[in-house]
């Protein structure tokens, strides 16, 4: 595979079979005018995966990007060559897998700032030349194209399934949520993992371990323009980090690429979704309605368009669609929160369904079961008024990371809920 990883052509996942069992949903972003309507300010920056490898190996992605689409598109690809070319096996262990998955994250990384080398080279030599005033505007232009060529990257959140198992590996602040029913009628929805973002404990901590400023680092809210603490590419934060005054006194390279790893999380019995979520989506949202119930909003809003759509993909679109017009219509509206809601970044959700599949218009379990009719806080109509969600949620703990690993107990914490008051009735199946 050595060739390959150089060029990291796209030709590497062609024939790889797309995964029939998931769905994805995008929509650009957008800034709005003072009349509401909505221009998109740059071209869409997300990208994901979703392909089915051999020995029942299921590779899924979402990954953000930023200042271009280039690192995103380049991890998508490679990472998928990483991973699905023969490098995982039924044989491999929760440790074996951890390790693939680590390695295949550094070889992404390293993989990308090869093909940007050259650049990188040509732009520091240029940046050591003084040139004649008539020379100057050229020698400018040269510059802002090799800037444009380098900069960027990505944060990526993926799912792994093998053996009928799940694992997480997260790099930013995307988000992955797994909802499951049990054989009593009850619903349980894990948010895997925490955003690395600068406001998590663990990574202030990581960064003060280092020499850099924690403090400020949480009060500015970003790290060269983002809030990641974790990235793929940005060559800034990598390599020019002690230009960079938040972090000039860092001893070594802080913003890393390394992914944090939840599970393995047995998939046997079970019956829900997977949603991986861009941070664009989640931040639309949030924007909208608060942080407090967004991933209790999105869960209710999955599974009311389950029950209802013809496919996973249009399931997928019709939900991202609802948070557009939802954010769209708190900004028209005028309220408090509209001010938080002007603009929007590129949103992207997969749905991985677990144990069940569409069929004419409804959802329908793969394997038995029995029906639980129960009632979901959601209106499927035009109406954008807030989704009255009266679940609590309880955040995964944050455990002892070792080498960014976390064991399958994390996934195992999350909240029961169930829904209450005035709603669409649906089913649910276990």
């Amino acid at each position: 595979l050595s060739a390959q990883r150089e060029t990291c052509q796209k030709s590497w996942t062609d024939d790889l079979p797309l995964c029939q069992m998931c769905g994805v949903g995008t929509a650009p972003n957008c800034v709005y005018g003072p009349d509401g309507k909505g221009t998109q300010s740059h071209t869409n920056e997300d990208g994901h995966l979703g392909f089915r490898g051999e020995d029942g190996c299921f590779l899924y992605g979402v990954f953000n990007g930023y200042d271009g689409s280039r690192v995103a598109n380049f991890a998508s690809q490679c990472l998928t060559a990483e991973l699905l070319l023969g490098q995982l096996n039924s044989s491999h262990t929760d440790n074996d897998v951890r390790r693939i998955l680590t390695q295949a994250f550094d070889v992404v990384e390293k993989s990308y700032f090869e093909t940007i080398g050259d650049a990188l080279a040509e732009k520091a030599d240029l940046s050591n030349y003084l040139l004649p005033h008539n020379e100057n505007q050229k020698f400018q232009e040269r510059l802002k194209e090799l800037e444009q060529e380098v900069s960027g990257g990505a944060t990526a959140v993926v799912a792994l399934i093998l053996n009928n198992k799940l694992y997480i590996a997260n790099v930013g602040s995307n988000r992955a949520l797994l909802c499951k029913s049990s054989s009593d009628g009850q619903n349980q929805v894990l948010q895997i993992g925490r955003p690395h973002s600068t406001d998590n404990d663990e990574e202030l901590q990581r960064l003060a371990a280092l020499g850099v400023d924690s403090a400020r680092v949480r009060q500015a809210g970003q790290i060269a323009g983002q809030s990641s603490t974790r990235r793929l590419g940005d060559y800034r934060v990598k390599f020019n980090y002690n230009e960079i005054d938040l972090l000039s006194a860092a001893k070594t390279r802080p913003v890393i690429a390394e992914p944090e790893i939840h599970g393995s999380q047995s998939l046997d019995s079970v019956t829900g979704f997977l949603l991986l979520m861009s941070e664009g989506l989640i931040n639309a949202l949030e924007s909208a309605h608060g942080p407090e119930q967004a991933n209790q909003e999105i869960v209710a809003m999955v599974a009311a368009e389950l029950a209802q759509a013809a496919s996973l993909e249009a399931a997928a679109q019709s939900v991202v669609d609802r948070v557009k017009r939802v954010h769209h219509d708190v900004y028209v509206s005028g309220r408090q929160r509209a001010t938080y809601c002007s603009r929007h970044e590129d949103m992207t959700l997969l749905i991985r369904t677990l144990n069940y599949v569409l069929a004419d218009g409804a959802l329908t379990p793969t394997q038995g079961g029995r029906i639980y009719p129960v009632s979901v806080p959601y209106s499927n109509s035009q109406s954008t008024s807030k989704t009255s969600v009266t679940l609590s949620l309880v955040m995964p703990s944050q455990g002892t990371l070792t080498n960014g690993t976390n064991t399958a107990s994390t996934l195992e914490e999350g909240l029961t809920f169930a829904p209450l008051g005035p709603s669409t009735a649906m089913l649910i199946y276990v």
